[in-house]
C-alpha cells in the first residue's frame, strides 16, 4: 500500500513517479492495440460498453460514431452533468432536493421503457409499446446520463473533500430546467447531424464512459487506501485520478479483449 498519509501533499515522490509511470504503460499498451485514429480509439472504449449496432447509431458519414443513439445520450448527459455542477456546485455535496429526484425518476423511467421496448425490437413476433427511433434512444439517454451525473457528482464530494459544502450541488430547478435546457441543446446539434459536430460529439461520449470510470474507481481508491475525506486542493487529486484512469483502461481492455475474441471484429452486433 503507498500511504498516502492527511499531509498537505501526496507521499512518497517515488511512489507517485510509480504510479504515473504503470498508468502512463497501460495507457501506451491499449492505444497500440486498438484501432487507428481518434475515432478508432474512441470506438474502442465504445466497443467496451455499448453494443454498436449500426442501425441504432447516428453516422458521420457512412460511418457511424463510436456509440449507439442511447449511449451517446448517457454518457454525454453525463459529461455535460459532470461539468455542469463542477462549474456551478464546487465542493457542493449534497443530493438534489426530493423534487428533483421526481423529474429525474421520470427520465430514469423512460430511459428504461424505451430500452425494454427496443430491446423487444429484436425479437420478431414480440409485442411492442411502439416504433422507437434513433431520436427517442438519444433523448432517454441523455436524460439517463443526467441522473447518473447528479448522483456521481455529490458523491465524489462526499468522498475526497476534507471540508466540503453539505449544500444540494444542484441547486433546485431553475438549475435543473438550465440544464435541461443545455441537454436539449446538445441532442438538437447530434440529430442534424452536422459532421463537425457529431466528430467532435463522437469523440466526447468516449470521453464520458472514461470520465464515469475514472471517478468512480478515484472513489474506490481513495476508500481502500483508507484516505477518504482528506483532500484539501484539486491538485491532491492527482493521485487518486491516475488510479481511477489506470483502473477504467484496465477494465475497457478487458471488455475490449474478451469481446474481441468472441467476434473476431472490432465492429458492433449485427441485426437479423
Amino acid at each position: 500500500m503507498i500511504p498516502l498519509g492527511k499531509s498537505s501533499s501526496w507521499q512518497p515522490a517515488a511512489g507517485k513517479s510509480l504510479i504515473f509511470l504503470v498508468v502512463g504503460l497501460l495507457l501506451l499498451g491499449w492505444l497500440l492495440n486498438t484501432p487507428a485514429g481518434l475515432l478508432g480509439k474512441a470506438d474502442a472504449v465504445g466497443y467496451a460498453v455499448c453494443h454498436r449496432i449500426d442501425a441504432r447509431s447516428f453516422h458521420l458519414g457512412a460511418r457511424q460514431l463510436p456509440l449507439c443513439s442511447r449511449c451517446t445520450g448517457m454518457f454525454l448527459g453525463a459529461l455535460l452533468g459532470l461539468a455542469f455542477q463542477y462549474f456551478t456546485a464546487g465542493r457542493r455535496a449534497g443530493m438534489p432536493h426530493w423534487g428533483v429526484w421526481l423529474v429525474l425518476g421520470v427520465f430514469v423511467a423512460a430511459f428504461a421503457v424505451d430500452g425494454a421496448n427496443s430491446f423487444l425490437h429484436l425479437f420478431p413476433g414480440a409485442p411492442e409499446l411502439y416504433e422507437t427511433t434513433n431520436l427517442i434512444r438519444l433523448l432517454t439517454g441523455t436524460g439517463m446520463g443526467l441522473a447518473i451525473a447528479l448522483v456521481i457528482y455529490p458523491t465524489f464530494n462526499q468522498t475526497i473533500w476534507r471540508r466540503m459544502d453539505p449544500r444540494p450541488a444542484l441547486q433546485g430547478f431553475r438549475a435543473l430546467g438550465a440544464l435541461v435546457l443545455l441537454a436539449l441543446l446538445m441532442d438538437w446539434m447530434i440529430w442534424i447531424e452536422n459532421p463537425l459536430l457529431l466528430y467532435v460529439f463522437g469523440l466526447l461520449s468516449a470521453l464520458g464512459v472514461v470520465s464515469l470510470l475514472m471517478m468512480i474507481y478515484a472513489v474506490f481508491w481513495l476508500m481502500l487506501l483508507k484516505t477518504d475525506n482528506q483532500i484539501e486542493r484539486l491538485s491532491q487529486m492527482a493521485v487518486p485520478l491516475a488510479l481511477g484512469f489506470g483502473t477504467a483502461i484496465v477494465q475497457i481492455a478487458l471488455f475490449n479483449l474478451v469481446r474481441f475474441l468472441m467476434t473476431g471484429t472490432w465492429d458492433g452486433f449485427q441485426l437479423g
